[in-house]
């Protein structure tokens, strides 16, 4: 498996925007789910995601630069991850995915507390400012370094190291909120 924490390697010398773009989607195939599923994209919507990012990786891939690959997945899987949480909130398919995972387990208290973590953590990830989300997802979560997410978002590596710092202070208040909301309840 190739591994996202690379920096993009510069393309061949001659290499076609075929080959180009089937080893960047060779590389970058599993951090596209990781970073859909990071955004609260259901599991049940994560192979449609991965291919709408194929899409359109295959239209833009004459104007990736060369050092760009990953960010560019990045941000194209951010996109469409948001488009995928818009489409589904006004189809209102809430139970869909709690559905199917019961074919596969049968304890209903087990499906029901997996279920409410993951409402948890995409409430507060989505509570986040943006510039906030980014940097913790890609370090608590994708586990980049600061170096790397500085890299890839083009930002210094004070601002990473400062907005993470933002962000867990943020995620902490707003679990200790829901589970003081849920206790009160």
């Amino acid at each position: 498996m190739n591994e996202p924490n690379r920096a993009d390697p510069v393309p061949a010398e001659g290499e076609s925007s075929a080959l180009r773009l089937r080893r960047i989607i060779e590389q970058y195939l599993d951090f596209m789910g990781r970073i859909l599923r990071s955004y609260g994209v259901p599991e049940s919507d994560v192979d449609d995601g991965v291919q709408q990012v194929c899409l359109v990786l295959a239209d833009k891939i004459g104007r990736i630069e060369p050092n760009a690959e990953r960010s560019f997945v990045f941000r194209t899987s951010q996109r469409i991850a948001s488009r995928i949480r818009r489409t589904r909130s006004r189809r209102n398919e809430v139970g869909e995915e709690a559905a199917a995972d019961t074919a596969d387990a049968f304890d209903p208290e087990k499906i029901a507390d997996e279920r409410r973590a993951f409402d948890v953590l995409g409430q507060v990830l989505d509570a986040l400012e943006n510039d906030l989300r980014d940097v913790f997802i890609l370090f608590e979560l994708e586990e980049l370094t600061m170096a790397a997410i500085a890299e890839m978002l083009q930002i210094p590596p004070g601002t990473v190291a400062s907005r993470l710092r933002r962000a867990r202070e943020q995620f902490q208040a707003r679990i200790q909120a829901i589970y003081a909301e849920e206790r009160r309840a």
